[in-house]
């Protein structure tokens, strides 16, 4: 077994499940620490699929209660049959423009500069919206309407541009469209299960002639690294947000924008998807 792949794919999951659900872009920062580590081939970008899962299982297990309620109550329960609705219609506008621009935003915007420039320009975003009179009227993710969640579906597609953040896009949507920071953060999770799990399968069905047995640890120690991390990840969000406002993810989103560009600009470092 390679302990240099295996280091490699530990560090990659731990970037993943740290950064899926906070406001800062996994994708982005997924694409900037495969070029670091020399990560960014086929094989490598299949790796970053298979991963994914493991955030994902974080956050089913944090909400497992919540889940197992909404299922079990689809049949009968009203307020478990509107719950379930939220979450497809905020999904499709995502899943819609990601099949038709998918390759086209790969092929433009998967490199250093875009996804640093994505990442300041959030953090603005971000500032922006915390330094609004912010009028709430959703104080729960139990509370959302069909046209709440169709907004905050819309606001999530700008996570396609990479940098963007999937997370951060929802919640700030959120902010601005009246919802409490735990309800934006909350559905936010709850959003990122369809999401990701569509994803996940959709990617490894195009790229299954790499899957290889031969990769098994490799693809176990990032899968765990990204449960352990996410997990961590999702309930300190929770415990953040509770007394603090989201601007520290925007100063380190700009900081870290700003840094990538500059040892762009001046060769510091290879990026390799310049």
């Amino acid at each position: 077994m390679d302990l240099l792949l295996l280091f490699k794919a530990l560090i990659l999951g731990i970037v993943e499940g740290v950064t899926e659900f906070l406001p800062v872009s996994s994708t982005g920062h997924l694409i900037l620490a495969g070029d670091l580590l020399n990560f960014n081939d086929e094989r490598g970008k299949l790796f970053e699929i298979v991963i994914q899962s493991g955030a994902i299982l974080a956050v089913c297990w944090e909400y497992r209660a919540k889940i197992a309620q909404v299922v079990l109550g689809l049949p009968r329960d009203p307020a478990a049959q509107r719950f379930a609705l939220n979450i497809a219609v905020a999904f499709m506008p995502l899943a819609v423009l990601g099949l038709l621009f998918g390759k086209t935003i790969k092929a433009y915007l998967f490199n250093a500069p875009a996804v640093a420039t994505a990442f300041i320009v959030g953090g603005l975003v971000i500032l922006w919206a915390e330094r609004r009179e912010h009028r709430i009227r959703v104080e729960s993710v139990d509370e959302l309407s069909v046209l709440d969640a169709l907004k905050l579906g819309l606001a999530q597609t700008l996570a396609l541009i990479p940098g963007t953040s999937r997370s951060g896009a929802t919640i700030i949507g959120g902010l601005f469209f009246g919802l409490s920071r735990r309800a934006a953060t909350e559905f936010s999770f709850f959003l990122a299960i369809p999401t990701l799990i569509a994803a996940t399968f959709y990617q490894l069905y195009k790229e299954r002639a790499l899957l290889s047995l031969d990769d098994l640890g490799m693809w176990v120690v990032g899968f765990v690294a990204a449960f352990g991390s996410a997990f961590w990840a999702v309930r300190g969000l929770l415990r953040y947000i509770s007394s603090h406002d989201f601007s520290i993810f925007a100063w380190y989103r700009i900081a870290f924008g700003i840094a990538v560009l500059i040892t762009w600009k001046l060769d510091m470092v290879a990026w390799a998807s310049s």
